[in-house]
């Protein structure tokens, strides 16, 4: 699935180093279960993804969102949840077998790209089936990205 442009989403929080670090293979919108107070900080944009992954709960075998930092809700008092919790992931019983067996491959991860409301005001994740690039490849979209960026210069002086 592509990531989603679209004025009717509401993106709160996007991990840029995701698609630097990663050749993605494959995306997935996913929902994500979460407490009241997580929900009342996300929507005050109080949420880190870039050092998330997506792994598998070892005894439930659900696939869970680790390390995603949700700051405490400040209005939560003692209600208030552990910032750094695993956050289950809602996918399809199909859907989550084959992830499942996609990152048990060698070289396979998934990785969390963007954290949105949707159009009916749902938390959603967009998630990626990802294999880890080498430093050479790194070395290739810098220097693709550098030259991106002379291009456009060069031709915007050109044009004047």
């Amino acid at each position: 699935m592509a990531e989603k442009k679209n004025e009717n989403f509401k993106v709160v929080a996007k991990n840029r180093k995701a698609r630097f670090n990663y050749e993605i293979l494959e995306t997935i919108e996913a929902g994500i279960m979460l407490l009241g107070s997580e929900v009342k900080s996300i929507r005050d944009g109080k949420v880190n993804i870039n050092e998330a992954f997506v792994g598998a709960m070892s005894e439930t075998n659900d696939l869970c969102l680790f390390n995603a930092d949700v700051s405490a809700y400040k209005q939560a008092s003692y209600n208030n949840h552990d910032p750094r919790r695993p956050r289950i992931l809602l996918l399809h019983k199909e859907q989550r077998n084959k992830f499942l067996n996609a990152i048990q491959k060698k070289g396979m991860t998934m990785v969390p790209l963007t954290m949105y409301f949707n159009h009916k005001g749902l938390l959603k994740i967009s998630i990626a089936l990802a294999k880890g690039k080498n430093v050479v490849d790194k070395r290739e979209t810098i220097k693709t990205r550098d030259w991106n960026v002379a291009k456009s210069r060069i031709m915007r002086n050109f044009n004047k």
